[in-house]
């Protein structure tokens, strides 16, 4: 067997012999440094330490703690605010686990980019060249001062929100129609109001876009002529009808009478905040005279000047800022009403109140059996049809802020009407589901407001 000889030392004879050791090691190097050198007759450089990064001082009035969950800050007592950036190399502080980011290999961000901290501490990028792209990013709001997630309800208040000041008649870009309070237009005198309004109008227009694109709702609903203009369709007589009753009647008269009589011309007569002037509808037009042979030609001039000519500028940019979210040739596949219904949604219509506002003429009453029909029609639509049968009736789908009977007529507030604007010619039709299918027929395939026959 053999022996082994166990040698047990001390804690401090290790340390002594780790000494002892590592002083022979210097020796030995040092010895063997000043040999080369000599025998090489070169001199080996002094090595200075380098600060780190970590190490390098900050600037004036600057200092750095750690938050909680391990992660470097910095303060600015001179501005008295705390960042994740660090003031020394313009970055932000790496996670706890994380120490060096792929992207600190990668050089200097490229030309129109910015990289920016949120309030979580997460790094993000901005491309300020692609702007609009960025629009159809995924929407995530956050309103100042309150806490919240934001998993739709918060970007639906946003837009709601928004659309409530954008569509405003106080700032002088939109205005109600001639019929209601609750039906908007371009406001053509909104030059007048703002010298900045073009670019208002591309900026609605843009948010008008986002709204569709993310499938968000604006509060606020259109006149007809307006979701035409977007779509690039031509707009005729019977669209007034919904806008301006009294202009309506005026050149419907005009229409199916002599205008001899009138002894008009074609010049419109336009008051912009008091300030009366005269427009031409064609060159010379204040020395042509309207007659039976030109009349068509003057209502269709004072139709195109009505809606699209005194408001062009205005809606050009409003298209401007539309078309760079969504192609508007993408949007050509559906039409006026359906436009009107993707962009300002569908409200909640409430039968009883619609009901209980109704007017009934003729032989009709709440009672009569074509009545009790046409209800039991409109309690088994979706809310939607619903919406396209008073669509199909008054020209839109706004219910007024206080319901049914604020309803407008020609002559102000007037009642639905079952019996031509707000009013429903529905014939004694022999059966509930011939009823129906008319109805049905009528709200998908008519225009305008022709009677369901």
């Amino acid at each position: 067997m053999t022996n082994v000889k166990t040698i047990i030392k001390s804690p401090q004879q290790n340390e002594d012999d780790d000494q002892i050791d590592s002083g022979n090691r210097s020796q030995t190097s040092t010895s063997s440094t000043r040999r080369n050198s000599v025998e090489d007759n070169t001199a080996v450089p002094e090595q200075t330490n380098v600060p780190s990064e970590e190490e390098e001082a900050l600037p004036p009035r600057w200092s750095m703690q750690v938050a909680p969950n391990g992660r470097t800050f910095f303060i600015d007592h001179t501005a008295r605010r705390t960042t994740w950036i660090d003031p020394r190399n313009g970055r932000a502080s790496p996670m706890p686990n994380q120490t060096r980011r792929v992207e600190d290999d990668l050089g200097p961000l490229p030309e129109g980019w910015e990289e920016r901290v949120h309030t979580d501490g997460r790094v993000f990028y901005i491309d300020h060249i692609t702007k609009t792209d960025l629009l159809k990013t995924k929407l995530w709001v956050e309103f100042e001062g309150e806490t919240g997630l934001d998993y739709g309800g918060l970007a639906r208040e946003w837009f709601y929100l928004l659309s409530k000041e954008m569509f405003n008649p106080y700032y002088g870009l939109f205005e109600y129609s001639a019929m209601d309070n609750y039906t908007l237009q371009i406001n053509n005198g909104s030059g007048l109001c703002n010298e900045d309004h073009l670019l208002y109008f591309k900026f609605i227009g843009r948010i008008a876009g986002m709204a569709v694109y993310h499938g968000k709702l604006l509060d606020a609903f259109f006149i007809r002529p307006f979701y035409k203009m977007m779509l690039q369709k031509p707009i005729d007589l019977k669209d007034m009808e919904s806008v301006d009753t009294e202009y309506y009647n005026s050149l419907m008269w005009i229409k199916e009478n002599d205008p001899r009589q009138l002894e008009l011309t074609f010049c419109v007569d336009e008051d912009i905040f008091g300030q009366k002037s005269q427009h031409e509808l064609k060159p010379g037009g204040a020395n042509i005279e309207v007659t039976n042979e030109n009349k068509d030609e003057y209502i269709k001039l004072v139709i195109e000047w009505r809606f699209v000519a005194r408001v062009k500028e205005q809606m050009t940019s409003f298209l401007d800022g539309f078309g760079s979210v969504i192609p508007l040739n993408l949007i050509k596949i559906f039409d006026e009403h359906e436009l009107e219904l993707l962009m300002c949604g569908i409200q909640n219509i409430d039968v009883k109140d619609w009901r209980e506002n109704t007017l009934y003429k003729g032989d009709y009453h709440q009672n009569h059996i074509i009545i009790q029909w046409f209800w039991r029609a409109v309690l088994s639509f979706s809310n939607e049809m619903r919406s396209r049968l008073l669509q199909f009736v008054t020209g839109t789908s706004r219910v007024p802020m206080n319901g049914f009977k604020e309803l407008y007529g020609s002559n102000g507030p007037q009642m639905f009407t079952i019996e031509n604007f707000n009013r429903l010619d529905l014939p004694p039709y022999e059966g509930y589901l011939q009823l129906k299918d008319k109805l049905i027929k009528a709200i998908e395939g008519s225009q305008g407001f022709a009677g369901v026959d």
